[in-house]
């Protein structure tokens, strides 16, 4: 075919990773700018350079980013889709080579071509145009309209090669579904200028796809031969087996990816060993269900962060750490010096030599335990991960299920360590003291290893079955009730209490953290609305009875929602808001609580006594009377048994004493006793009940009043010792906030006080005893204060 070729200006199309062979007639999207320009200035039989651009990705390619050899071709048509999407349709014609690249005036390219004739005499080329034929009518099942084509063609050895190669690449590249190594091997064929060298390569491509054809047919035979008549998809499975033995090749992209991820990482010895066996597995072709489960297992390995650590400590000052604790919460001082402690350690010793605390955090709901974690974790600058454990009854839950099982899964210990990403985050184990027991084990026992310093550095979780090192997590635990714990594993704890907040540190919290929380919820601007602290301390002290701040948190909520409210229906000229007492009591209506203690001990036998109990400690009271009978105790309100003791006890040593307790024996004989503790709903007992429950009795028979600002707890004895109670942090915050303020405690209950906030030890009174007649001088008035009923008479006691 003789074309004359254009030199000068002949307009250019750049193709990505697509190659246009002289005899090929396709079509081509056109949406590039560029290309648009070119598009929309040419019709139908104009003449045009098809070029390759070397970069696929490159959307206006340069001069140097295109291949200097291309194909003329002829526009059959230009198809108009849209403003800016054109389908082109181009007619291959032969090879040119470009001089240089210019851009045209419409903004497209042109270009100044030059002639591409082969060097060599076309008798040179017969004989590698009969190898290219024989090649092609050896291959097997080739579609007729491909051999009728290159039978037509088979005299002409240059459009035989263009044929074939067109056959064999197709009009497309990468772009389209071919690979980058056949797009290349496509544009080397086009540039190249010999055409013997062109058959020559397009044969032993051929013979190349013959032999690989043979070979996966022999593949196919013994596949079929080995599997019969299994279905479908295993056929495919054995198949992608046979396929890489023959090649010699690994697991594939995904295997390889996975096997790669694994040999970056830095295994201890036993590890490796492991992970190498079960690799070896599932390289020699593992499939079907134990596939999976080595597949699952060694992503898990992966995932698991063998030597990752968070460097927060080490560039964080112990100013800063406290600094950021001391914002979040309010007291909690002996937390926070135990943090600082281990940070201080973390920085002289390095993070690698040191064993992270067990801190456990007991106190009732509401005084910022878990939120506490959080902040543990954001001061050292660590990850942090929250395992609740309410309710967990399956050992698995902590170890994990062994492999052998369908659907097992690892333990929550190692679950929180993929999480966190790092070996030595903040792991908070939440409700430890909610912990079940079922028939599948008790998950206590499993955090036994867990939490011992010297076993859990080489932790084993039944899914992994492989040792793993926990000694740099800094576990937190939280828990109502440390005495629902066992013996082994409150052995392992360091047990930090929480027993509450006083007023004026609830004032401060309400103040610093949940106004500004609820207003930020509600879309309140704090700047329009004032609380004044008189309002907030007459909140705390008569719309809660709390040790933490969550009942608080939700009146605060409650009073803003008013104010929102009000803010609402005002608009935009809504004027600041200023909350008092009165507008506290309007939107909140009456108090809640009422102080009754200095009411209940107006009366000559009434005592007030402190109690704990799990949600921080309380005032109680009991009732007695007396009554002419024949000197029986009646004891009622569901009082416990070690309380119906001290009661018995107490009247004991008055009966015994009365003389020295200034009592007349006319005042006991011929009379019973009755003591009565009100809320009867609740069950009550302790020990640390007796020297309130014996006060009280004094006062009735003696007709002196206990003082109405003094309360009291301890265990009394028929000798008439005062022995030491628990809770003493949580009964004396218990009697600030009820007002009272002189509080009488076993003189061995002395050392207990440094855990009471300062500003509670200012503001009280402590009077410390070793046994009965210094409470009485403590407690009672010097003189009789009968008012109301005789007979009627309330006593607060100590749980």
């Amino acid at each position: 075919m003789s074309i004359s070729i254009p030199t000068r200006a002949v307009p250019a199309l750049p193709l990505r990773a697509t190659v246009l062979f002289p005899g090929v007639t396709a079509s081509f999207a056109v949406g590039r700018p560029r290309s648009l320009s070119l598009v929309r200035s040419i019709f139908p039989g104009d003449l045009v350079v098809a070029l390759v651009q070397k970069d696929p990705k490159a959307e206006d390619p340069g001069v140097e980013e295109m291949h200097t050899v291309g194909t003329l071709a002829r526009v059959r048509e230009v198809k108009r889709r849209s403003d800016t999407d054109y389908a082109l349709v181009l007619e291959g014609l032969r090879r040119v080579a470009v001089g240089s690249l210019q851009n045209a005036p419409n903004g497209s390219w042109q270009a100044d071509l030059v002639s591409f004739e082969d060097t060599e005499p076309p008798t040179a080329s017969v004989e590698e145009a009969q190898r290219l034929h024989a090649a092609i009518q050896a291959m097997p099942a080739l579609p007729a309209p491909i051999l009728n084509a290159v039978e037509a063609v088979v005299g002409a050895p240059d459009e035989l090669a263009d044929l074939v190669a067109s056959a064999l690449f197709g009009v497309s590249g990468s772009d389209r579904g071919g690979s980058e190594s056949e797009f290349g091997a496509a544009v080397a064929i086009l540039q190249e200028r010999s055409l013997k060298r062109r058959l020559g390569s397009l044969t032993e491509r051929i013979l190349s796809a013959k032999a690989r054809e043979e070979v996966r047919s022999k593949i196919d035979r013994d596949v079929r031969k080995e599997l019969g008549k299994h279905q479908r998809e295993a056929v495919l499975r054995e198949q992608l087996k046979a396929i890489r033995k023959e090649l010699g090749d690994g697991e594939g992209d995904a295997g390889d990816k996975l096997e790669a991820r694994l040999a970056e990482l830095d295994l201890p010895a036993d590890v490796r060993t492991s992970v190498d066996r079960e690799l070896a597995k599932l390289r020699d072709g593992a499939q079907g269900p134990e596939g999976n489960v080595l597949r699952t297992w060694l992503e898990f390995v992966a995932e698991l962060p063998w030597n990752a650590r968070a460097n927060g400590a080490e560039t964080t000052t112990l100013n800063d750490i406290e600094a950021r604790l001391n914002a979040d919460h309010e007291g909690l001082d002996d937390v926070k010096k135990r943090i600082l402690e281990h940070m201080a350690v973390l920085q002289l010793r390095g993070a690698t030599a040191t064993r992270a605390p067990l801190l456990c955090l007991v106190g009732p709901p509401g005084v910022g335990k878990t939120s506490l974690g959080q902040s543990i974790a954001d001061a050292t600058g660590r990850p942090f991960v929250r395992v609740a454990l309410g309710g967990v009854r399956d050992e698995a839950d902590i170890r994990g299920h062994r492999r052998t099982y369908v659907g097992a899964l690892p333990g929550r210990i190692l679950g929180a360590l993929r999480k966190a990403k790092v070996r030595n985050p903040v792991v908070l184990l939440d409700e430890i003291d909610k912990l079940e027991k079922g028939w599948m084990g008790s998950p206590e026992a499993a955090l036994l290893e867990v939490l011992d310093p010297e076993q859990n550095r080489t932790f084993t979780d039944h899914y992994l079955d492989l040792p793993f090192d926990l000694s740099e997590v800094l576990f937190v635990c939280t828990a109502n009730q440390i005495e629902n714990l066992s013996g082994p594993l409150r052995d392992r704890l360091e047990v930090v209490e929480l027993a509450g907040y006083t007023v004026a540190e609830k004032v401060h919290i309400a103040r610093k953290h949940l106004l500004p929380k609820r207003a930020a919820e509600l879309g309140i601007d704090l700047a329009k609305v004032t609380v004044v602290d008189e309002t907030l301390t007459t909140l705390v002290r008569d719309y809660t009875r709390e040790a933490g701040v969550r009942q608080l948190d939700r009146e605060i909520g409650k009073l803003l929602r008013g104010v929102a409210l009000a803010l609402a229906r005002a608009g935009t000229g809504a004027e600041p808001v200023t909350i008092g007492e009165a507008e506290l009591r309007a939107r909140l209506g009456k108090s809640r609580f009422e102080d009754e203690v200095r009411e209940a001990v107006a009366i000559p036998g009434v005592a007030t006594g402190l109690a704990w109990t799990p949600v921080g400690g309380s005032i109680l009271f009991v009732e007695t009377s007396r009554m002419p009978g024949r000197g029986g105790v009646e004891i009622t309100g569901q009082l416990g048994d070690v309380m119906r003791e001290s009661a018995r006890a107490a009247f004991t040593y008055v009966r015994s004493h009365a003389a020295a307790l200034g009592i007349e024996a006319a005042n006991l004989d011929g009379q019973d006793v009755h003591i009565h503790v009100p809320q009867g709903a609740i069950p009550k007992d302790g020990p640390s009940a007796g020297v309130t429950i014996f006060t009280a009795l004094t006062s009735l028979f003696t007709g002196r009043a206990v003082r109405a600002d003094v309360a009291m707890t301890g265990e009394c004895t028929l000798r008439g010792r005062v022995l030491p109670v628990g809770g003493i942090k949580a009964k004396v915050l218990a009697a600030h906030r009820a007002g009272m303020k002189t509080v009488i405690l076993p003189k061995r209950c002395e050392r207990d006080l440094d855990d009471v906030p300062e500003n509670v030890r200012n503001e009280l009174r402590f009077v410390f005893v070793s046994d009965m007649q210094e409470v009485l001088d403590a407690a009672l008035a010097p003189f009789p204060t009968v008012v109301g009923s005789a007979d009627s008479l309330a006593v607060a006691f100590s749980g």
